[in-house]
């Protein structure tokens, strides 16, 4: 026995039977793994962040959710919209702008979205600096989540708000 291990040639052999439930894991685990992206493609889904600050100490929390996808990237960019003005799910965090704060309409035109919200809650805020972050920090999202957009422009009651500010 010359060579090593007690093998031919000093090679290491491992058994046939090892071989082949390696080869079959390998391909279990690869088409579990292509049906999860296949699953996750077709779900309609869509992964979005989302920002928001801690009341006490200003800190950005990040959220990210998973939203529908509506079909048109318009419809996509309106959920988002709706869902960031709905506020954080975490606790002792500031909503975006004022609570009550709806979407009236939202229009994407030549990578600009026109976004106009109902006027009251967004009119009465205890600090005007709180909605001006909030409009900025929900024009960044926009554009984060949405690379095609290159600016957004707010109305409240159809009236430009902070014009010119988020472009």
């Amino acid at each position: 026995m010359s060579g090593g291990m007690g093998t031919k040639g000093g090679a290491f052999k491992v058994p046939k039977l090892r071989v082949a439930i390696c080869v079959l894991l390998a391909l279990v685990m690869s088409l579990l793994a292509a049906a999860a992206l296949i699953e996750f493609r077709d779900s309609g889904l869509a992964r979005r962040t989302f920002v928001f600050y801690a009341i006490d100490s200003g800190e950005i929390i990040l959220e990210q959710r998973m939203l529908r996808r509506s079909g048109t990237l318009e419809g996509d960019i309106a959920r988002y919209v709706e869902e960031a003005l709905l506020g954080p799910f975490t606790p002792d965090v500031l909503p975006v702008l004022p609570r009550g704060s709806r979407l009236r309409s939202l229009l994407y035109r030549d990578g600009v979205v026109y976004a106009d919200l109902f006027g009251d809650p967004v009119l009465s805020p205890p600090d005007w600096n709180d909605v001006f972050r909030g409009f900025g920090t929900l024009s960044a999202g926009v554009k984060r989540n949405f690379s095609s957009v290159g600016g957004v422009r707010f109305f409240i009651d159809g009236r430009p708000a902070f014009a010119g500010e988020f472009r």
